[in-house]
């Protein structure tokens, strides 16, 4: 069956609420273990099967977000998830205080019972109206982004269509493109700041019901994390800021030299060499045929995996009219399929957001037999270990698509990688500032946003690009809308990741087999756990980071650049 055939039913509401409540009822109820555990079961089969017309929706509404009937369907679960969670979260509370709770955790593992209790602390009936409204400012945001239609070289674009201007080898093109970009955010700033101003507001609000301090302790909680704190990632940034930074001003450096530039400026820092960036030596047909050449050589597991998504079309990777912008993962449980959604735009982007989806489809595909729903994807920063390290476990097939660019590729996918952690900190730390000052005025808060970037980014100049001096380049962050404080995942998973390749380098078959165990645990453990599982060192630990700087550093020198 092709994912096209995959079959969308809007559930009727009051039978799915009636159904949520009997099994509430009948686990509350149930005589033996023998006969809660059969009720855990079913239940966890129906919910599956509302999360996949949950799911199915998301996608197709984000493949065309102009579809009328999909856009009243986005709509719909906007309104009826948030009961979904309120339905789902007085289940919770049954299993968690079942007298059967020692039993199921001796089958299952008491991880579950964690992330039931922070489930357990992040609703209430009375937040219900405000996470509805949380739900609608996300699909408002999203909406509006997709909206761009900005007249480029002959032709209207959206943003994804814009990257190949934004990072042209020609400094004219690009500055014009980042400047035709910025001005689609200039020219709705005030709408922007309206939405986030009001998703502040509205997240304050629901954290203050639930009785905490401010928004910040329920993201985290929202996010599953169970051995982790605010101070813990704190700490972790100072680290990027004392080890990280300073490299990443010398790949800067160094990047403005190749370029023949005395400063490099905003509209340059995308561009890592004179004659362009690496560029895959084909487009979306060329991709995925030599996709399922690498998957089919680099493991059984892989090529069972990647024929199954290309058999199913689960795989929606180009950039079209009305698409909604990103790329990502996600899981339909109905059909055990991963999906995979991209916008391709002719760039080295291409290559890594099509590794990096597999890493995280390819995880879930190998947990969807795991004992509960809770446990198919681990926690964020856990899973984005799977995605970004498959962008390294792949680095012996990139000639496939690079041809005779593939050290150019190597090189600008390592200095990428590492050029991203300052920035990726620096969404972080403007997030806590932001939910712990929720008084600030949108203004007050671009300022902010000025005040962390020069920190983490301290070369960072928009002299030629003025529109963005205000302090909105935040806003093209989908993440800090939709998912907030998960941005710094990807950081943390970058240092894994880092730890993955250097393995590689060294012995790649135990390398492989490490990775494929982390994928078979799923979320079975908590992210620290799974780390350890893997044979990596933790990123909060002082000393990770600035251990494995050298190796990088070292690979960077190593590479004769002028040869590019």
């Amino acid at each position: 069956m092709q994912f096209e055939q995959y079959e969308y039913l809007r559930p009727n509401k009051d039978e799915v609420t009636k159904v949520y409540e009997k099994y509430n009822e009948d686990l509350k109820d149930a005589s033996s273990y023998e006969d809660f555990l059969n009720l855990f079961n079913e239940y966890n089969k129906y919910r599956d099967s509302i999360d996949t017309q949950l799911t199915l929706c998301s996608i197709r509404n984000s493949i065309n977000t102009e579809d009328e009937f999909y856009d009243a369907e986005q709509n719909f679960w906007d309104e009826f998830y948030p009961e979904i969670v309120g339905l789902s979260s007085k289940i919770s509370e049954t299993i968690f205080n079942s007298k059967f709770k020692e039993e199921l955790k001796a089958e299952i593992g008491e991880h579950y019972f964690n992330l039931l209790e922070c489930e357990l602390k992040v609703y209430s009936d009375e937040v219900l109206e405000d996470l509805k409204e949380e739900n609608k400012l996300v699909t408002e945001y999203v909406k509006l982004t997709s909206s761009a239609k900005i007249m480029f070289d002959g032709e209207e674009r959206n943003l994804s269509g814009m990257a190949k201007y934004t990072q042209h080898e020609d400094r004219e093109v690009r500055t014009e493109a980042n400047k035709a970009a910025a001005k689609f955010f200039a020219d709705n700033l005030e709408k922007y700041d309206d939405i986030y101003d009001r998703m502040v507001k509205v997240r304050t609000k629901i954290a203050k019901k639930l009785g905490f301090e401010n928004f910040v302790e329920l993201a985290y909680l929202r996010l599953r994390r169970t051995d982790y704190r605010a101070s813990e990632a704190a700490n972790y940034r100072k680290q990027i800021l004392e080890n990280i930074v300073p490299l990443v001003e010398k790949i800067k450096k160094s990047q403005a030299d190749r370029l023949g530039l005395d400063n490099l400026y905003f509209q340059d820092e995308g561009v890592m060499f004179k004659t362009g960036n690496p560029t895959p030596k084909g487009e979306r047909d060329f991709l995925v045929s030599n996709a399922e050449t690498m998957y089919r050589e680099l493991s059984e597991e892989t090529a069972e995996f990647f024929n199954f998504m290309v058999e199913h079309n689960l795989l929606d990777l180009e950039t079209k009219k009305g698409k909604a912008g990103g790329g990502y993962c996600t899981y339909l449980p109905d059909y055990r399929s991963p999906f995979i959604f991209a916008n391709f735009n002719g760039t080295p982007h291409d290559v890594e957001v099509l590794t990096h989806e597999a890493g995280h489809a390819f995880q879930v595909y190998r947990s969807r037999d795991v004992k509960t729903p809770e446990y198919v994807w681990p926690t964020y920063e856990a899973c984005e270990i799977h995605s970004m390290s498959m962008e390294f476990l792949t680095w012996p097939w990139m000639d496939l698509f690079f041809e005779e660019e593939t050290d150019k590729f190597k090189y600008y996918h390592i200095s990428g990688s590492l050029k991203f952690l300052p920035y990726g900190v620096t969404v972080d730390e403007f997030q806590h500032i932001v939910y712990e000052n929720p008084e600030l005025t949108p203004e007050e808060r671009r300022a902010k946003w000025l005040e962390v970037e020069s920190k983490y980014l301290p070369s960072r100049s928009y002299k030629d690009v003025p529109e963005l001096e205000n302090g909105m380049f935040f806003y093209r962050q989908g993440h800090i809308f939709s998912s907030p404080f998960y941005y710094i995942d990807y950081t943390l998973a970058q240092v894994c990741a880092f730890q993955f390749w250097k393995k590689a380098n060294e012995n790649p078959k135990k390398a492989w087999e490490e990775y494929l165990h982390l994928c078979d645990l799923g979320g079975t453990k908590p992210f620290l756990e799974l780390v350890k599982e893997a044979n990596l060192e933790n990123p909060f630990v002082d000393g990770t980071i600035a251990n494995i700087t050298p190796e990088l550093e070292k690979y960077l020198d190593s590479v004769d650049t002028t040869k590019f």
